[in-house]
């Protein structure tokens, strides 16, 4: 059933429903609409998995020991394994069962008997933002390289750059989401639907503001309303905008939006930008997924040896 034909369903529900799994993810997925369509599509597919996998039982029948198997067969621990997932995909596929069964399971709801999640673990996610950015020269090159491409990538690339946005939030941006703060020197962005269904608001820097107008006033561009998309674009093109600028520039790295929100954070911590703040700019829920940062930022600093090298100086001098 299309999203748009989920707010058509209406109570009273039939007396069928709980031995109807299809109707059962329906309702659930009615009652996450304020969620991004990317937490909708991933709840959509984790859901989904799990289902072909439990096939021909129903989501009614399913216990600890599904969930546990369901895990490991996304890790690519078991003979039927198809392309093993990382630990963050496989956590996200797993959040969508647990919310499908906390949901069905609700006194209120009662359309599964029970949850089978509860006592489930969530894999240990890896600490990807350890060296996953470029250097300053290489983001140089890379938006020179954007700007060559033309005025719309190279101001993409900025917009990822500068404001740390994921790219399902950049797709997202109308004309209407930018604002002036209350007393006119500053511009922010609003953040309608992130991670989680989540808003907030991005402080877009000044040089980036002056490129935003002069895009929308190129007389080469139609006429847009308000309501808009900044870049009408799907997340595929910007991949694909994005890798062609890489091959370009000769990276052996991998070069994704990202990598660039990975680099925006790194370089804002280095900057003297506080935890909160950055929290607060990428949206995290959590302080501690903002800390994995000060990984590479104290990598930076002057480490352990360095000290050891400053006492030996005058003996590796005389080598």
């Amino acid at each position: 059933m299309q999203d748009a034909a989920l707010w058509t369903i209406q109570p009273p529900y039939p007396p069928t429903a709980r031995d109807n799994d299809d109707l059962i993810v329906t309702l659930f997925l009615a009652s996450f609409q304020d969620r991004s369509p990317h937490t909708l599509r991933n709840y959509r597919l984790g859901i989904q998995r799990f289902r072909s996998l439990l096939f021909p039982r129903r989501l009614k029948e399913a216990g600890w020991l599904d969930i546990e198997h369901f895990k490991n067969y996304l890790l690519g621990r078991t003979s039927a394994s198809g392309p093993r997932l990382s630990p963050s995909s496989v956590a996200v596929q797993l959040a969508a069962l647990r919310s499908l069964y906390r949901w069905a399971s609700d006194p209120n709801i009662a359309l599964l008997p029970h949850n089978p999640t509860t006592a489930v673990r969530l894999p240990k996610p890896e600490v990807t933002s350890r060296n996953r950015y470029l250097t300053k020269q290489e983001l140089a090159k890379l938006l020179s390289e954007l700007f060559r491409q033309g005025p719309r990538n190279y101001l993409l690339g900025l917009m990822l750059t500068l404001t740390g946005l994921r790219v399902s939030e950049l797709i997202s941006v109308r004309w209407e989401d930018f604002y002036e703060d209350i007393e006119g020197r500053g511009v922010w962005l609003h953040i309608r639907n992130g991670k989680g269904g989540k808003r907030r608001s991005v402080k877009i820097p000044e040089p980036l503001w002056k490129m935003i107008k002069k895009h929308r006033h190129d007389p080469d561009r139609r006429r847009e309303d308000a309501g808009s998309l900044l870049f009408p674009i799907s997340s595929r093109q910007v991949a694909r905008i994005l890798e062609a600028a890489r091959k370009r520039c000769g990276f052996d790295k991998a070069v994704s939006a990202h990598w660039l929100r990975h680099t925006n954070a790194t370089l804002a911590l280095l900057g003297g930008a506080s935890l909160q703040q950055v929290q607060e700019t990428l949206g995290h829920s959590q302080i501690t997924t903002t800390q994995r940062y000060l990984h590479t930022v104290e990598q930076m600093k002057k480490a352990a040896p360095d000290y050891v090298a400053d006492n030996l100086r005058d003996l590796l001098a005389s080598r």
